[in-house]
């Protein structure tokens, strides 16, 4: 843009000075100089005692700096400032946890102080105002919550109880490859519909069926899309609390309709269930409703909470289990003696001419550290949920204002080469040994998170992925397109996911 533009601006603010005496005109600029004090004061002392980062601007904050790949800006910033610092987002103070001693503060530490969430526009509209497990705030009503998910739906038990659901999906999926052999297909997509015909019919397998799922499938497919990229969307909302009323980006207005296709879903669950359709297979939804009707009256489980925990598993569990399936596959195609490792395995637990089952994958030590090994280089969630501080407190010599967005970057932990060596390498042999697990205990390695806060659906996500992979190797081998290359380029989101989807020809294995 032309300098031209601001002159007429610049006479209008100059000209009154040409008609100042000299002690008039000293008096203005004594004046001026006088509030720029004021302003770098107020900056300064808005910064002080807390941690070290880059200059921010007045009201925007660091707004204007922001590069969409958080995680990968934000290790910048730490190798820039340490390992933590600081950035303003609007009006809201943001703090970066690079290092496992740190994030042990947080996680460990001061858990309970950290156990809390600021919940953005987006997330509290698709759970039903923060009464999911993911937003809701610590307290007794969250713990009831987390004790439902783990106890009554995630346990081993209750997984059993419902694989037949699981190995009717992933089957289907695998004959529908099979099809297409020789063909191109989108890992990730076909990926995505099978987990979420998966979760979809643990949550109410025993009734939707047939064309009916199909039809379900497509409709859920589109809600979950919509609603992880509202989530994703940076909200004036959310950095000026102000502003949420006006919502000006329409966030809000477009979660309602998506929500409310949700609520449809399951309000149509509900009235085949009092009919007592599809009664004799359980799922979910029976599981929860029935603890509805036995709760106890001081700490009830409410309609809008039961559906806010079947929202989380489904947001949550497609996009997770999806994404890493998809980074496994890429990886492993980008690594033949991976592939080949994989198979020799399969092959000798399972069989040749044999099909995976669940039971197979405790006896499967290199899938198991293939998995960790995605986790470690790809993880779900690469900041995890940020944390939030019931009170003003410090962390690593910092001050820690109440309310501040606490981001732990698991990504560059986990990728830090003082810990692990080659980090960046795909190297699932570094698992062998089970040194490492998903407990949080070893803030080396947590990419479920630690603390309170843990992941409350692990075993399910362990499960999903291993009997996905293991099938996806056992049945096929994988090439890309002729003339393609191989893209493991990242892209930053609620979860993290391959920046150019992997599109893949199937063939038969050469036995």
């Amino acid at each position: 843009m032309s300098l031209k533009f601001f002159k007429p601006l610049f006479d209008s603010f100059t000209w009154p000075l040409q008609e100042l005496n000299v002690e008039q005109f000293f008096s203005c600029f004594l004046g001026f100089l006088s509030l720029l004090w004021f302003v770098w004061c107020f900056i300064s002392n808005s910064n002080k005692g807390l941690p070290p980062g880059t200059k921010a601007l007045p009201l925007i904050g660091n707004l204007h700096t922001l590069n969409p790949e958080l995680h990968t800006y934000f290790a910048s910033l730490s190798q820039t400032y340490g390992p933590i610092c600081r950035l303003w987002l609007g009006k809201k103070l943001g703090i970066i946890i690079t290092s496992p001693a740190l994030a042990c503060e947080v996680l460990k530490d001061k858990d309970i102080i950290f156990a809390n969430r600021d919940v953005p526009a987006a997330g509290r509209e698709n759970s039903y105002g923060g009464n999911d497990i993911l937003w809701n705030p610590y307290g007794p009503k969250w713990r009831m919550l987390r004790k439902v998910c783990v106890r009554d739906m995630l346990n081993c038990s209750a997984l059993d109880s419902v694989y037949s659901l699981r190995r009717r999906e992933l089957r289907q999926s695998i004959n529908y490859l099979y099809s297409q052999k020789g063909l191109p297909v989108s890992v990730g997509e076909q990926m995505f519909l099978t987990v979420l015909n998966v979760i979809t019919s643990m949550l109410w397998g025993g009734t939707v069926k047939g064309e009916e799922r199909a039809s379900v499938g497509a409709e859920f497919r589109h809600v979950v899309t919509e609603m992880a990229e509202l989530v994703s969307i940076p909200n004036l909302s959310d950095f000026y609390p102000g502003l949420a009323w006006f919502d000006f980006q329409g966030v809000v207005k477009k979660m309602k309709v998506l929500v409310k296709i949700f609520d449809n879903m399951i309000d149509q669950r509900q009235k085949l269930d009092r009919n007592g359709v599809g009664q004799e297979n359980k799922d979910f939804l029976q599981v929860l409703l029935k603890l509805k009707d036995e709760a106890d009256a001081k700490m009830p489980l409410t309609m809008i909470e039961l559906k806010a925990l079947l929202m989380d598993m489904v947001v949550g569990g497609t996009g997770s289990t999806t994404n890493t399936v998809e980074f496994a596959i890429a990886e492993i195609m980008h690594k033949p003696d991976v592939l080949r490792k994989l198979q020799l395995e399969l092959d000798i637990v399972v069989g040749k001419d044999n099909i995976v089952e669940e039971s197979h994958i405790q006896q499967l030590p290199y899938l198991y550290a293939v998995m960790k090994e995605v986790l470690r280089i790809h993880p779900v969630i690469p900041l995890l949920a940020p944390h939030c501080p019931s009170e003003t407190c410090t962390v690593g010599g910092y001050v820690v204002s109440k309310g501040s967005y606490v981001f732990i970057n698991v990504w560059a932990i986990q990728r830090d080469a003082s810990i692990w060596k080659n980090p960046t390498e795909f190297r699932p042999e570094r698992f062998l040994d089970n040194k490492w697990d998903y407990s949080g205990n070893d803030l080396n390695y947590f990419p479920f998170g630690s603390g309170r806060r843990i992941c409350a659906g692990i075993a399910m996500a362990e499960r999903m992925f291993m009997y996905s992979l293991a099938l996806l190797i056992h049945s096929f081998d994988w090439k890309l397109l002729e003339g393609e290359t191989l893209d493991l380029t990242e892209k930053f989101g609620i979860a993290l996911k391959k920046k150019m989807p992997l599109v893949a020809i199937t063939y038969s294995k050469i036995v």
